[in-house]
């Protein structure tokens, strides 16, 4: 791995080799999703507590202080919505020179594993991965399952995690499930796991983080589940807390409600 890697995967992973990473690329989608109508206004406050911002150019550009921000996992990925037929259906969108551009610390993008189009996301990963290490940027793969959330399980999730590793990806995001180990164990590269849609309770987000953390994964990418909260800040610090400082579910979930609460002080740690 040459300084320039190193480097990047050293500004994305802390020293403890655990990441928090906040994805706000919903857009490119979906569009104006919910609490993410302003993302600059959104990720603004939670800034001090993400180790990554994960979005696309367009609202790098436009919402994202150039003078005042965290390291980028630039979106590369798209050209589908949820209003055509196969979410799957992606190809790459931005290059590796407009990545360099904006000075990001890794690009990622979706493989559908499974789908009509496991063919093409995957040869598009292969090449950006080619593209990608002639700089020293690391590519984090994604493995999307678009609308067919019954793909979630361990078996499925390390075939996907295995097949991106291989292709070159270094960090791959995945979903967390029942017997999460046998994704991680079968995976060479670091997993960060996805939050998916927004989970009906706090208490359930940290509790399967902590057990993916305890099971091999070194962090998170999640989202909807930090911005669309009521107490956003609450929420990331209650994450921070079992990513970084080695806190329980409980422990995370008390904290999240004295921060709610007021009994507790908010801090940049």
């Amino acid at each position: 791995m040459d300084w320039g890697m190193k480097n990047r995967m050293a500004q994305l992973i802390k020293p403890d080799g655990h990441c928090l990473f906040m994805p706000i690329d919903h857009g490119y989608f979906q569009g104006p999703t919910s609490k993410l109508e302003r993302p600059g206004e959104t990720v603004k406050p939670l800034l001090p507590y993400c180790d990554a911002v994960f979005c696309t150019r367009g609202v790098l550009r436009s919402a994202i202080d150039p003078t005042n921000t965290k390291p980028i996992i630039l979106r590369v990925s798209g050209g589908t919505s949820m209003v055509g037929k196969d979410l799957a259906n992606e190809g790459i969108t931005t290059s590796i020179k407009e990545a360099v551009r904006l000075n990001a610390s890794a690009v990622g993008m979706s493989v559908f594993i499974g789908s009509d189009y496991e063919h093409q996301t995957l040869v598009n990963l292969g090449k950006l991965v080619d593209e990608a290490e002639e700089y020293g940027i690391p590519v984090m793969a994604v493995t999307a399952v678009g609308r067919e959330l019954e793909k979630r399980d361990a078996r499925y999730l390390a075939l996907c995690c295995r097949i991106a590793a291989e292709l070159g990806a270094r960090v791959v995001k995945t979903y967390w499930c029942e017997n999460f180990e046998k994704v991680t164990n079968s995976c060479p590269v670091p997993v960060v796991m996805a939050g998916g849609p927004k989970v009906p309770s706090e208490k359930e987000v940290l509790e399967f983080v902590y057990d993916g953390m305890q099971k091999g994964a070194i962090g998170v990418n999640l989202g909807r589940n930090v911005w669309q909260n009521e107490h956003p800040i609450a929420m990331i610090k209650a994450l921070r807390a079992i990513i970084h400082e080695n806190a329980t579910a409980r422990e995370a979930f008390e904290m999240y409600n004295g921060i709610k609460s007021g009994r507790e002080r908010v801090e940049v740690s």
